[in-house]
């Protein structure tokens, strides 16, 4: 597995990203679900990262720099395909160690709170994350699940 610059005109990196924002939106009820579209992840200040095995996309993640000391993870997505193999660990890696070189002392995310998320907020514990209030733009949901994890 290698991770590499997402680019954003290959068809296999939209077509994950739109399962991912699918998804989250099927599963999250109106106005809960905050998965960024293929637009707003062209923000200069989001870094997307896709994961590979050979020429099979594997998985997508992203870093948001929120400000200069504060990143958010974004767009974490495995590709059902390749589910179980370490992808998600690997991306949110690669995603704290360039938080982690852009000099910022925190890291957050949101994730939802339903069944459908439970394996991600277990990827985010073993990786250090704690849960935390609401952060940056967003307001107290039961909905969601705020985590932090601090550099």
């Amino acid at each position: 597995m290698h991770i590499t610059p997402a680019d954003l005109a290959d068809p296999r990196v939209i077509a994950l990203l739109r399962v991912h924002f699918t998804r989250a939106h099927a599963v999250s009820p109106p106005g809960s679900a905050h998965a960024l579209d293929l637009g707003a992840l062209q923000s200069p200040s989001i870094t997307l990262w896709a994961a590979w095995d050979d020429d099979a996309l594997l998985g997508v993640g992203a870093l948001h720099q929120l400000a200069p000391d504060h990143g958010e993870v974004k767009s974490m997505h495995t590709a059902e395909a390749a589910r179980g193999r370490g992808v998600g660990a690997a991306l949110l890696r690669h995603i704290i160690a360039a938080a982690r070189e852009r000099g910022h002392t925190r890291l957050s995310l949101e994730t939802g709170s339903m069944a459908y998320f439970h394996p991600a907020i277990a990827l985010y514990r073993r990786h250090g994350f704690v849960e935390c209030g609401p952060y940056a733009h967003y307001v107290a949901d039961p909905n969601s699940v705020f985590m932090t994890l601090a550099l």
